[in-house]
């Protein structure tokens, strides 16, 4: 089984909050529930070509929401990195 940094990188988030880390060199994902801090960072690498300077886990619990008629649901758990590169390298996230 190989290294394949498309299944471990899901896509970016691009919310108000993560445009504004943006300015600090900080870029947010979302990743694969198994991958750890050294696997995000080389895939991070091999994708966008810059250095990483830390990687930054946040676990997303799955959230109970309701819906019409009384149905209840969950949101699904999501894994969030938050990624600071090395002064002059920059992602452009559209």
């Amino acid at each position: 089984m190989g290294f394949d940094p498309y299944k471990i990188i899901k896509y970016p988030l691009i919310t108000e909050k993560s445009t504004s880390l943006a300015e600090q060199n900080k870029y947010v994902f979302c990743v694969d529930k198994n991958a750890n801090k050294h696997q995000i960072k080389k895939a991070i690498e091999t994708i966008y070509k810059v250095r990483v300077k830390k990687v930054n886990i946040i676990n997303m619990p799955r959230k109970k929401k309701r819906y019409r008629f009384g149905i209840e649901g969950y949101t699904s758990a999501v894994k969030k990195a938050i990624v600071t590169l090395e002064e002059g390298d920059k992602i452009v996230l559209t």
